[in-house]
């Protein structure tokens, strides 16, 4: 897990490209010239204040809308692909909204997350449930029952169910309290750990940099710096306007 600035290895092959990547809301260009690379092993942060087009690049890579220039998921461009192709090569997004049945069980959302691996459900369902002992407590609590956090660990959850190559994270600590920060914290860790490529959208820039092999910054819909934690940590830019100087 990268808490250090050692990055996967140049040679390892990428997972995830852009080159060029462009997407307009009506005459709005919401994203410009994005290139962006993610190698098999990193976790890799897009960091940004509110309103940079984080979600927009997230939701772009992950099948959710129209594009131009490329991006392409495993060598091949990802709006040649339906987002349940996507889903079934390895591609989870995890979304800022997080988008549970409010209604249904944490056992029912969970299991509705493998609904494309039936076979190994019991055995994912274990391995969420000892990443998040929180979960196994309240199996058959409603989902909109549970505080924030709770729900975020539930969302994670889920999108693990799917069997990720790569994992796609919008937002994980939005408004959660310390104390569950370090439960997410700890999870992408172990995530990584097992191999599982990590690309993680965050505001929170400390919190990014601690999990990131490399990070990039995103500003009004362009990529202004990118580099390592510990590159970007002796930048004065960065740590003026993120890091509180």
């Amino acid at each position: 897990m990268a808490t250090t600035d050692a990055a996967a290895p140049e040679s390892a092959p990428d997972v995830l490209s852009t080159d060029d990547l462009r997407v307009t809301y009506g005459k709005v260009l919401a994203l410009r010239e994005i290139d962006l690379t993610v190698r098999e092993g990193e976790v890799v942060s897009v960091i940004g204040p509110n309103g940079a087009g984080k979600t927009t690049l997230a939701n772009t890579v992950s099948g959710f809308l129209d594009y131009e220039g490329s991006a392409e998921y495993r060598g091949r461009e990802v709006a040649d692909r339906s987002v349940s192709d996507l889903v079934s090569e390895g591609l989870i997004h995890c979304t800022e909204k997080r988008d549970l049945f409010g209604y249904m069980t944490v056992d029912d959302n969970l299991r509705l997350g493998a609904y494309r691996h039936g076979e190994d459900a019991d055995e994912r369902l274990e391995y969420v449930y000892d990443l998040f002992p929180a979960l196994a407590e309240r199996t058959e609590q409603n989902a909109r029952t549970m505080s924030g956090g709770e729900q975020q660990m539930l969302a994670i959850g889920r999108a693990l169910m799917g069997a990720p190559d790569l994992l796609v994270l919008d937002e994980p600590t939005l408004g959660l309290a310390p104390v569950i920060l370090e439960d997410i914290s700890d999870a992408i860790e172990e995530i990584n750990d097992e191999g599982v490529t990590v690309l993680l959208f965050e505001q929170n820039v400390t919190f990014a940099m601690n999990h990131a092999d490399r990070i990039y910054l995103l500003e009004n819909g362009e990529v202004v710096r990118e580099g390592s934690p510990g590159e970007l940590r002796g930048d004065d830019y960065i740590r003026e306007s993120y890091l509180g100087g």
